[in-house]
């Protein structure tokens, strides 16, 4: 019999067997795929965001969020970030005021706020992945460095905890995260990184070491993140969209808060610089 702990491995395995390689072929194949991908992969996010809140992407104020992003996303992709940056912004409190706005009394507990803050959380993370692939030298290195380096986080962090257990990471939040659990993936995405940075381009291993390491805690805290929001309402999964892994929310929340860093350190290097280097 397959030990409790292990009984999601399966479903977990075949998931990551179709999703892995259909990102890494769109990494790989150039910024058009790469900007199809993450168009779909948005459109999903916005709506898990919206149902997570009650409500509906059909109509206001639930329309506004994927609005929101959408807009942002084709300023990103007409390589106009900053204003992208600025239409967030303005997607948020607009988002926030329609649904104030429409808070009747038969909706008196309509979270104006928490729907207005999944146009930052999504949209930040969008610009900043089309950002990072759209560099035509370092772009198709730097995501797949960032990918390889959360996916060894998640898978690291599974394995240990779920091997070792031992005290909780952060019991209030997520009680089934450990610190063993913390560390597997600690240790995994820096082994992963380091591999990864060396055969995509060689040199520099202590700092691709240390930028690892960074991305790593970034996506542990996203997971943190997304396991509080959950909490808060009340739900184990933000959808069942995928087997094993429950929504793309939840797939996808190491590489939310992992990719606004990457793209920040890649615009402070400068265009055509790898992460590590």
């Amino acid at each position: 019999m397959t030990p409790k702990r292990w009984r999601d491995l399966r479903r977990r395995f075949l998931s990551a067997l179709v999703l892995g390689p259909a990102a890494l072929a769109c990494i790989w194949l150039g910024s058009e795929p790469w900007t199809l991908l993450i168009a779909v992969a948005v459109a999903l996010l916005t709506w898990e965001w919206v149902h997570l809140c009650g409500l509906s992407t059909r109509v206001l104020p639930g329309l506004a969020v994927p609005v929101a992003v959408l807009a942002a996303g084709i300023l990103a992709v007409a390589e106009h970030p900053r204003a992208a940056l600025v239409a967030l912004m303005i997607g948020w409190a607009l988002t926030w005021w329609t649904a104030a706005r429409m808070r009747g009394s038969d909706r008196p507990q309509q979270p104006a706020g928490w729907l207005a803050a999944g146009v930052l959380y999504i949209g930040i993370a969008g610009i900043a992945l089309i950002e990072l692939r759209h560099d035509n030298y370092a772009g198709r290195a730097n995501v797949l460095f960032l990918f390889l380096v959360v996916w060894a986080s998640d898978i690291g962090a599974y394995m240990a905890g779920r091997a070792f257990g031992g005290p909780k990471l952060a019991p209030a939040v997520s009680p089934n995260k450990t610190w063993s659990g913390a560390a597997g993936g600690l240790g995994s995405a820096v082994l992963v990184g380091v591999a990864a940075a060396a055969v995509l381009a060689p040199g520099g291993a202590s700092r691709a070491a240390a930028v690892a390491a960074m991305l790593g805690v970034m996506a542990q805290a996203g997971d943190l993140l997304e396991s509080w929001i959950k909490r808060r309402f009340d739900v184990k999964d933000t959808s069942s969209l995928i087997p094993g892994h429950g929504g793309l929310l939840d797939r996808l929340d190491g590489v939310i808060a992992a990719a606004p860093v990457a793209a920040l350190l890649a615009f402070a290097l400068g265009q055509g610089q790898p992460l590590w280097r």
